[in-house]
């Protein structure tokens, strides 16, 4: 079943090569924070990419952090938590 469900793309998986597949954005003092939980042994895994247009060009920001949960959902929320942890500690230095 896996096999068909990433054939026909409904495994959850980015439509473009290389790029992770987001789950939900949210706009936070000027970013964009994409949450990319991704499965990894049977858990959830915090991944995201903050983003900023800076001057007409797009700054992104790529994390992933070593946190795991139970469910997709609360992967999501734990990316966006973060994200605006490290938004407030580091502003637009970390974006490149």
């Amino acid at each position: 079943m896996s096999f068909l469900k990433k054939l026909f793309g409904l495994d959850g998986a980015s439509s473009e090569p290389g790029k992770p597949a987001v789950a939900e954005t949210q706009e936070h003092e000027g970013y964009t924070i994409a949450a990319t939980p991704f499965e990894n042994a049977g858990r959830w895994q915090l991944s995201g990419i903050i983003s900023k247009d800076i001057d007409g060009v797009r700054k992104e920001h790529s994390f992933i952090r070593a946190d795991a949960f139970a469910t997709r959902d609360e992967a999501v929320s734990m990316v966006f938590f973060k994200a605006r942890q490290i938004i407030e500690l580091q502003g637009d230095s970390f974006l490149r």
